[in-house]
């Protein structure tokens, strides 16, 4: 099944890319020549969705999917994973109003907030990168997927397997990937706090990032994180970012602390989650 989604320009589909080729999990996920590619899992039906721009001001997704009725929700969650319907001239506009930001976003007016397809992976996502790398924590999802995730019955291009279900990983010793303990206690119980309330990851609630903080082992960096990409609040901003707090000191020429980066932060509310994805591109200018 093809499917053409459309979007109102500009769209900086390398940085998206980028973002997402440096956090791909093996076996979930591929970027292979500019096309992004990965097992998706929905209402017990597994699957697979690749995407990559078209001709016109869209993207071209090709999904491989056994319930056709899915596939209305499939494409809602895909909008919301590629941020399609982000309304850039408004939050540029409040962005602009600091000068660093309006010259980041010149040199970049297409970036968008890479979303998630699921909640609770990007939450196991979140926990797994607690005070590790970005490739570490992502080697430790390549581990949890392949042990704990259901194989694909047709994999495509490397894609073998879906991510583990939540009545998995509650019940798993998930310390034994290699991490503490206490880290794989608050992976199992993320996905045990999803079973009690199966609405946990739903971004049309109230109180998100409360509800997160309520779990345990889970701080204000996690909390914002998952709020970020996954609730999609505009307004999210995990402060204590090092990557964050590493692209403003670059930029300033000189040292920042995780205060003075949150106190920066204040004029660049309400879209403070898309000021944080310009400060990660800018890290990466090649991208």
């Amino acid at each position: 099944m093809k499917v053409l989604l459309d979007y109102q320009p500009p769209y900086d589909w390398p940085a998206m890319l980028g973002f997402l080729s440096a956090r791909a999990i093996t076996g979930l996920e591929s970027v292979v020549d500019g096309v992004y590619s990965r097992s998706i899992s929905l209402n017990g039906a597994h699957g697979t969705f690749s995407i990559t721009p078209a001709a016109v001001e869209a993207f071209e997704v090709r999904l491989d999917f056994p319930d056709a009725s899915a596939a209305p929700e499939i494409i809602a969650r895909l909008r919301r994973m590629f941020d399609l319907d982000a309304d850039l001239p408004r939050i540029h506009q409040q962005l602009a109003v600091d000068p660093l930001m309006a010259r980041l976003i010149a040199e970049r007016p297409g970036l968008r907030v890479p979303g998630a397809w699921d909640g609770l992976e990007l939450a196991i996502r979140a926990v797994l990168g607690q005070q590790i790398t970005v490739s570490a924590a992502i080697k430790l999802a390549g581990k949890l997927v392949a042990q704990y995730g259901e194989a694909l019955s047709s994999p495509l291009s490397g894609l073998t397997h879906v991510f583990p279900e939540a009545a998995v990983l509650a019940k798993a010793d998930l310390a034994t990937l290699g991490m503490p303990k206490s880290r794989g206690r608050t992976l199992s119980g993320v996905a045990q706090a999803l079973l009690d309330d199966p609405l946990l990851f739903e971004s049309n609630r109230d109180g998100g990032v409360a509800r997160l903080l309520a779990l345990w082992g889970i701080g204000d960096w996690t909390a914002q994180y998952i709020a970020l990409r996954q609730l999609r609040e505009p307004d999210a901003f995990p402060s204590g970012d090092v990557g964050l707090i590493n692209a403003l000191a670059a930029l300033e020429g000189g040292p920042v602390t995780a205060r003075e980066l949150l106190a920066r932060a204040e004029a660049w509310r309400p879209c403070r989650a898309y000021a944080a994805q310009v400060l990660w591109t800018s890290l990466s200018r090649s991208d």
